[in-house]
């Protein structure tokens, strides 16, 4: 008994307990970073699904803008918010019954509208530049009398105006091929498959009053991406400190011959 000698293991580093896969303050630190890129990455997803609806455009009348068979997000909107230019998700039993229909606002109530002069789609006497146009697109293709948009109701064309079932093709109906704002659901901010990406804006319409403001697709794709970092780098900690700290105890255990 008196003779007996205690060895203690003292720890490295002025006492400081380090745990089998980095430091305790690394580990909460990782911790932390899960948690929170779980929250930027679900919130993300979660914010995406109450403010956006997917659409697949079935037909080429948006083309080049949105091809046939393309996936879209349009963003849940009021028909009251839209604006001149805006791509549009409404329906109107008057143009495919039940069925969402998607299309350029190209006119708002009290706007007139006709095409064409020079080449070119005119509202309230204003000449519109359509970079969106499919290249050597002949604007003629659409020959619009003068049309006095009716308050409440918007003038919808198709981008591929050639052979697009617009507000042309319905000039002989009461309304004169508008279409109430109420039957708007959403306006497209993107699209997404294949992943062309966030519309252009409608610049073009700028000088007839302001465009409608981007939607919160950026700032969503943002929080998920960052989300998926910080769950990717929180949990990968442990292993790599592991890792690290087996390296450094081999080197401390190896002669000195052997290095």
């Amino acid at each position: 008994m008196g003779g007996e000698s205690t060895t203690r293991t003292v720890p490295r580093g002025g006492g400081t307990n380090r745990g089998p896969v980095g430091s305790r303050t690394g580990q909460r630190l990782s911790g932390l970073a899960v948690a929170l890129g779980l929250v930027l990455f679900l919130g993300g997803f979660a914010w995406g699904a109450v403010v956006y609806r997917p659409y697949t455009v079935p037909t080429s009348s948006m083309a080049p803008t949105i091809d046939a068979g393309q996936r879209v997000l349009a963003q849940r909107v009021d028909g009251g918010e839209v604006r001149r230019g805006d791509v549009v998700v409404f329906t109107d039993k008057n143009w495919v019954s039940n069925a969402p229909v998607v299309k350029r606002v190209v006119a708002v109530g009290g706007d007139t509208v006709a095409c064409c002069t020079d080449g070119k789609l005119t509202v309230n006497g204003k000449q519109i530049d359509e970079p969106y146009l499919p290249e050597g697109t002949a604007a003629e293709w659409k020959n619009i009398p003068t049309v006095k948009v009716p308050e409440g109701r918007l003038f919808l064309l198709g981008d591929e105006r050639q052979g697009s079932l617009d507000s042309s093709a319905h000039l002989t109906d009461a309304a004169s091929g508008t279409v109430a704002r109420s039957a708007v659901t959403a306006r497209v901010d993107a699209v997404v498959w294949p992943m062309d990406g966030m519309l252009k804006r409608p610049t073009g319409f700028e000088r007839l009053g302001a465009l409608s403001s981007p939607g919160p697709l950026r700032l969503i794709t943002v929080a998920i991406v960052v989300g998926a970092v910080l769950v990717l780098g929180g949990g990968a900690y442990g292993p790599v400190a592991g890792l690290l700290a087996k390296r450094r105890a081999r080197t401390r255990t190896e002669p000195a011959g052997a290095r």
